[in-house]
């Protein structure tokens, strides 16, 4: 059986860590990505194979 994984839009987006310089520090099953903009996490979490609940 396979495993479905979900995330709410807001609880990823809240996750995120503003830096000094502007962009945002995300962390996703123990890989950090740096993102410019917030709305990046969807992606991200997509390529994890996450289904995004807006």
């Amino acid at each position: 059986m396979e495993t479905i994984k979900t995330a709410l839009f807001e609880t990823l987006v809240d996750s995120a860590v503003k830096n000094d310089d502007g962009t945002y520090t995300f962390s996703l099953e123990g890989k950090s990505y740096i993102i410019n903009d917030p709305l990046e996490i969807s992606k991200i979490a997509q390529d994890h194979g996450y289904i995004i609940i807006y």
